[in-house]
């Protein structure tokens, strides 16, 4: 799809690997002025540094003080946020049966993925309110629909974003801002190769199309809803699992 991105700004969360990575390049060479969240800036600046577009922030996105200044921080220096692309996020530890599942594991794993979400959603919605447009893509998963056993906290947080995007795209679908979701199913990543073998074949076993998903599918579905192409669709999750959920 031969997506015209014009004068387009964007905020990336988790940019210095995996999905928010790749969707971080593809932006950039589009010529979009993207915003790079991630806790390793050394990362950031060394993989970006190349781009004049490219606007790195160490921080963490539980941090809701951290997030609000640095989405504030961008947006003075571009004058608008047009996409938020929320790639951040852990799996936590897998293989092991509810009560087994550590506390602190659980809560840091919904603090990233849900509360992370939430934090830049709630700091950049006030600036694309003032230009009453704006795309928000958070990236759940398809265990947040059918859930992954040995993977309660991961699943659970994943079930949580799904539900945040159906009340964030209720609430703003009048006023130019839409905000959706994607489940991938397994994708390679370096998320994906630091679960046990074990628990990604688990997974890939269920896909009716018996092999992982790539990052450049993700980013050419991803790039989709984030653009002007999607104008008719909000508070949807979108499905990248190879067959495995239809709904």
């Amino acid at each position: 799809m031969n997506i015209q991105w014009g004068n387009k700004t964007a905020v990336i969360t988790g940019a210095a690997r995996g999905l928010g990575f790749a969707l971080s390049n593809r932006l950039l060479d589009a010529g979009v002025k993207v915003a790079l969240f991630d806790r390793d800036l050394e990362e950031l600046e060394k993989k970006f540094s190349k781009y004049e577009n490219a606007f790195p922030y160490g921080l963490d996105i539980v941090e809701s003080l951290e997030v609000k200044n640095a989405m504030n921080d961008f947006y003075t220096k571009v004058s608008r946020i047009d996409i938020l692309a929320n790639c951040a996020g852990i799996v936590g530890k897998t293989g092991i049966r509810s009560h087994e599942v550590d506390f602190d594991d659980f809560d840091e794993v919904m603090k990233v993925n849900v509360l992370g979400s939430f934090n830049t959603s709630k700091a950049v919605l006030p600036h694309m309110l003032k230009k009453n447009y704006g795309r928000i893509l958070h990236v759940a998963s398809i265990s947040g629909k059918d859930g992954n056993a040995g993977m309660l906290a991961y699943s659970t947080s994943k079930a949580a974003v799904i539900g945040m995007t159906k009340v964030q795209g209720k609430e703003y679908a009048e006023s130019g801002i839409l905000i959706n979701a994607i489940a991938p199913a397994v994708i390679r990543t370096q998320m994906v190769e630091d679960i046990p073998e074990e628990q990604v074949k688990y997974m890939t076993d269920k896909i009716p199309m018996k092999r992982c998903g790539t990052m450049e599918e993700f980013v050419e579905m991803a790039c989709f809803i984030i653009s002007d192409a999607n104008s008719f669709t909000t508070g949807f999750t979108y499905d990248l699992s190879g067959g495995r959920a239809l709904y």
